[in-house]
């Protein structure tokens, strides 16, 4: 039978993970079952929210056990199918494992290729952009002429956050850490104004000048310090869309940070953390929003894609450097 690689996780990081937290084995392709379907990976995607399922303790997903494949987001191409709904050729969009080859019983979506180029629907069209639309939309209720901040604000989410707020006629300042993906945030996606918190003396005093009508509305991808500082210009009523608190995942000890219910009593600010399956009955109303303002060019992004199996782990730690602009993949093959 044929060989394949797939990665498991070999142990639980203690902060920032390593590669030693990984581990990869060479193993049989298995044969298909009645209404399986064996599916070639192409792309792979590495995402912040996998370092929360690599430790142990109850969440909205169970966590990865010790000794299994990790799964994730994966585009790949049917190769073989014993499953009326897929044909040999179909492109599929599944949760499935960090493998070379997946089995599957068919919870898999078909894509169509002359949408997007197939690396968008883990993207722009995929969780990343399903996350922006429900969580600005439904959470911030963007009113015209209000000011929105958003942190992480190049990464995947937060750049088509910055992107829909700008359609419903915001104010954008975005959050991000370098001068180039400021500067591509301001000048390709039409940001009125970022902050680099990697060089800035004072994210508060910078936030305060660039926002001097205060924040309505706050996407919240990163915590930590710049949430602090944010949460200090938040307006009356303003909304705060919880979803990511990626300076926190790799810490090994509770942070002690400001207090911050007083300026929500206060302000009468509304927090709501989300998890974007929250929202899977409404998905193909987002998708095809999503997709008629990607084809009328109102929507742009960049991807971040490393080449090669062997590589999926650097490009899963490299999220917590800072090395990606909008989404993080990993190309494993090309179509047959």
């Amino acid at each position: 039978m044929a060989k394949q690689r797939e990665i498991k996780l070999a142990s639980r990081p203690q902060g920032m993970p390593s590669q030693d937290n990984f581990l990869f084995e060479t193993v049989e392709i298995p044969a298909l079952q009645a209404d399986e379907v064996l599916v070639k990976s192409l792309y792979i995607s590495v995402d912040p929210y996998m370092r929360g399922r690599m430790n142990e303790g109850k969440s909205y997903v169970p966590p990865y056990a010790l000794g299994e494949v990790i799964t994730g987001g994966v585009v790949g191409q049917v190769v073989e199918s014993k499953n009326d709904r897929f044909q040999t050729g179909d492109f599929v969009l599944g949760e499935l494992g960090w493998r070379e080859f997946n089995v599957s019983k068919g919870r898999l979506t078909k894509l169509n290729p002359q949408l997007a180029p197939l690396s968008a629907f883990l993207g722009v069209l995929g969780m990343p952009g399903l996350t922006a639309y429900f969580g600005l939309l439904d959470i911030g209720q963007p009113k015209e002429g209000e000011t929105v901040v958003v942190s992480g604000a190049a990464g995947a989410v937060g750049m088509i956050v910055g992107q829909i707020a700008k359609l419903k006629g915001c104010r954008v300042v975005g959050i991000a850490g370098s001068d180039e993906k400021n500067q591509y945030l301001v000048s390709e996606l039409g940001f009125d104004a970022t902050i680099n918190y990697k060089t800035s003396p004072s994210i508060r005093k910078e936030l305060a000048e660039l926002c001097p009508q205060g924040v309505d509305i706050y996407f919240d991808n990163v915590g930590g310090d710049i949430t602090d500082a944010v949460f200090l210009q938040l307006n009356d009523f303003a909304r705060v869309a919880l979803c990511g608190q990626i300076a926190l995942y790799n810490t090994e000890k509770v942070e002690v940070g400001p207090r911050i219910l007083p300026i929500l009593l206060v302000r009468r600010a509304l927090l709501k953390g989300f998890i974007v399956s929250d929202y899977q009955p409404q998905y193909s109303v987002a998708m095809q929003e999503l997709g008629k303002w990607l084809q009328a060019g109102q929507l742009k992004y960049r991807e971040t894609i490393v080449e090669g199996f062997e590589n999926i782990p650097e490009a899963f730690l490299g999220l917590f450097r800072g090395e990606n602009v909008g989404k993080q993949l990993v190309k494993v093959a090309d179509p047959f």
